[in-house]
C-alpha cells in the first residue's frame, strides 16, 4: 500500500489570494459581532487595506517570478507566471479604485438598499430607511468576488477555472440587486444576470466534460499535449473548446452573448456597475488568453471563422446600439460591448504581442471605466422642492453640465476621449497596441473593421461632450418633450440634474483614474515593456 504523500503548497505564492479571502471571511464575522455604529467604518477600512496589501503582495511575487521563473501551485491547479500576476495586479488596481467609489456616500447616503430582502416600496423598507440601517454586507461580497477574479487568470485546469468563475459571479448576482433606488429595476437586472449566467455556466461545464472525455484530463498542459496527438475525435474537441469559450465570452459581454449587459449595467448600483464592468472583463479576458494561447493554438484554422465573426459582430453591434441610446449607463454598456470586440483582436492575433496588447488595453479600459461610472454616480436628479433623488441618467439631463460643474465635465470628457482612442490618452495606446498585434498576426481585415467602428463610436462620445459644454438645458428638455427619448414615458418636465457632494473617496478615485489615463497616454513605455515581459512567461 502506497503511503500518502501530502501536497507541497507554496503559501507565499498564494498570499494575494489569502489576503483577499481572509479579509472577506473576517468581514462576515464583523457583520455578526461588531456594533452597528462602527461596522461600516471597520468594513471599509478592512476592504481597502486588504486590496492594497494584496496589490503589494502581487508586486512582490512578480519579483520572485522574474528571478526564479514561473511555477505550478497546489498541484498544478493554479499557475504563477507573468500573465497571471499581471492580470491579478490590474484587477486589484481597478478593484481598489472601485472600492473607493463603492464606499463613498455621495449625497449623504450610500447607494445600497438598507434591507436587501425587503419588498420594494414596502413599509418594512421605509422603516429600515427611517432607522438609518446600512447594508455593510456589500464589502465582504466584493472581496469574495475579487478573490474569484484573482484565481480566474491563474487557473491551471478547467475545474479550477469553473470554481473561480462561480466565486466571482455569485456575489455579483447579489450586488446587482442592491440598488437603493429603482429597486424593481435593480432586482430585475439581478434576476436576468443570474439566469443568463447560470445558462452560460451550463455551456462551460458541458465544454469541460467534452474536453475531459477527449483528453482524459482537465489540465491545460495535458489538453495542449493531446490536441495534436489525438486523431478521430476532432468534433468532440471543437465542441468542448467552443462551449468553454461561450462561458468566457458571456462574461466579457461579446455578441451574441451580450443581452444581459445593458440591463444589468443600468439596473445595478452605479458604483457596482463600474467595478463589474472593469474587473470582470479583465479577469475573463485574462483567462481567455490563457485558454486560447495554451490549449487552442493548434485549432486556429477551425476556430478563426467563428471568433472572427464574433469579433466583427461585437464591434459592430456594440457601436451601432450605443449610438441610439438616450440613457448614459446604457450607452456606456453598449460601449463596453464594442470594447470587448476590440480586445478580441489581441486574443485572435495569436502572437506574443497579442498577449501584451490585451493586458495594456484592459488596464487603460479599466481605469477609464471606473472613473466614468464614478462620475455618473455623482450626477443626481433634483425635484421641484430641491431634494436630491435618483441618478440623472437621461442624456438630456447632462446638457449644460460643463458650464455648471466644469471639473466634473472635464474629467468625464477625458474618459470619453480615452474610450474613443484619441491620441495622448491611454485609450489610444491600448487600441494601437491591439491593432498592431492583430496586423502582425495576419488579422488586418479585423483591424479595418475596428478602425471603422472606432470612427463611428467617436460620434456618441462627442455627442455627450457637446451636450455638456455646448447645449442649453432648455433645448435638450424640449427635444425630450418631443419624444426623442425612446423606451420611457415622455413627460413634460424632466427633473433637473445636480452634482452631489461626496465624502472624498469618489474624488480620489476619479483623480487616480484621470491621472492614470493621462500618464499612460503620454508615457506608455513602462506599461508596454511590463506587458511584453509578462507575455514571455506564459507556459
Amino acid at each position: 500500500m502506497n503511503p500518502f504523500i501530502p501536497p507541497s503548497i507554496d503559501w507565499a505564492a498564494l498570499s494575494p489570494l489569502i489576503i483577499v479571502l481572509g479579509a472577506a471571511v473576517l468581514g462576515v464575522l464583523i457583520e455578526a459581532f461588531v456594533k452597528d455604529s462602527v461596522r461600516r467604518a471597520v468594513q471599509v477600512s478592512l476592504a481597502v487595506l486588504a486590496l492594497g496589501a494584496a496589490l503589494v503582495s502581487v508586486a512582490w511575487r512578480w519579483t520572485v517570478v522574474q528571478s526564479q521563473g514561473p511555477a505550478e501551485l497546489v498541484g498544478g491547479a493554479m499557475l504563477e507566471d507573468g500573465p497571471a500576476l499581471l492580470a491579478q495586479g490590474i484587477v486589484l488596481i481597478c478593484a481598489f479604485v472601485g472600492m473607493l467609489v463603492i464606499a463613498d456616500r455621495s449625497g449623504g447616503e450610500d447607494a445600497f438598499t438598507p434591507v436587501a430582502a425587503a419588498v420594494p416600496g414596502s413599509a418594512y423598507e421605509a422603516q429600515a430607511r427611517r432607522l438609518g440601517l446600512v447594508q455593510t454586507e456589500v464589502y465582504p461580497l466584493v472581496l469574495f468576488s475579487v478573490a474569484g477574479m484573482l484565481v480566474f487568470p491563474a487557473a491551471g485546469d478547467l475545474l479550477t477555472l469553473f470554481i473561480a468563475l462561480e466565486v466571482l459571479s455569485l456575489p455579483l448576482y447579489l450586488l446587482v440587486g442592491l440598488s437603493r433606488r429603482r429597486r424593481l429595476l435593480s432586482q430585475e437586472a439581478s434576476l436576468k444576470y443570474f439566469l443568463l449566467g447560470a445558462f452560460s455556466s451550463a455551456f462551460f461545464l458541458m465544454g469541460v466534460a467534452l474536453l475531459y472525455g477527449y483528453s482524459g484530463s482537465v489540465r491545460f498542459a495535458d489538453l495542449a499535449a493531446a490536441v495534436p496527438a489525438m486523431v478521430g475525435m476532432d468534433t468532440v474537441l471543437l465542441a468542448g473548446v467552443v462551449f468553454v469559450l461561450v462561458g468566457l465570452l458571456f462574461k466579457v459581454g461579446a455578441v451574441p452573448f451580450h443581452s444581459w449587459v445593458p440591463d444589468v449595467y443600468q439596473g445595478s448600483p452605479t458604483s457596482i456597475t463600474g467595478f463589474m464592468a472593469a474587473c470582470t472583463k479583465i479577469a475573463a479576458f485574462a483567462a481567455m488568453v490563457r485558454f486560447v494561447y495554451v490549449v487552442a493554438p493548434g485549432l486556429e484554422w477551425d476556430l478563426s471563422p467563428l471568433l472572427w465573426g464574433i469579433a466583427i459582430l461585437t464591434m459592430g453591434v456594440g457601436t451601432v446600439l450605443a449610438i441610439v441610446q438616450t440613457d448614459i449607463k446604457r450607452m456606456l454598456a453598449y460601449s463596453s460591448v464594442a470594447h470587448a470586440g476590440f480586445v478580441l483582436l489581441g486574443v485572435l492575433a495569436l502572437t506574443s504581442s497579442g498577449i501584451s496588447s490585451v493586458f495594456v488595453y484592459l488596464l487603460v479600459y479599466g481605469l477609464a471605466t471606473v472613473g466614468a461610472f464614478a462620475l455618473v454616480s455623482m450626477v443626481r436628479e433634483k425635484d421641484a422642492e430641491g431634494n436630491i433623488t435618483g441618478e440623472a441618467t437621461r442624456l438630456s439631463q447632462w446638457a449644460g453640465l460643463g458650464r455648471r460643474h466644469p471639473v466634473l465635465a472635464m474629467c468625464f470628457t477625458l474618459f470619453l476621449l480615452s474610450f474613443a482612442g484619441i491620441p495622448l490618452t491611454a485609450g489610444f495606446i491600448g487600441k494601437f497596441a491591439v491593432f498592431a498585434a492583430a496586423v502582425e498576426g495576419g488579422a488586418w481585415p479585423l483591424v479595418v473593421v475596428a478602425v471603422l467602428a472606432s470612427a463611428a463610436a467617436a460620434f456618441f462620445y462627442v455627442r455627450v461632450i457637446v451636450l455638456m459644454f455646448f447645449t442649453d438645458p432648455g433645448e435638450a428638455a424640449a427635444e425630450s418633450a418631443e419624444g426623442v427619448e425612446t423606451g420611457s414615458a415622455v413627460v413634460a418636465g424632466i427633473p433637473e440634474a445636480a452634482v452631489v457632494k461626496t465624502e472624498g473617496l469618489t474624488a480620489v478615485a476619479v483623480i487616480v483614474c484621470a491621472v492614470g489615463t493621462v500618464v499612460l497616454g503620454v508615457l506608455p513605455t513602462p506599461i508596454l515593456s511590463l506587458a511584453a515581459e509578462a507575455a514571455k512567461f506564459i507556459p
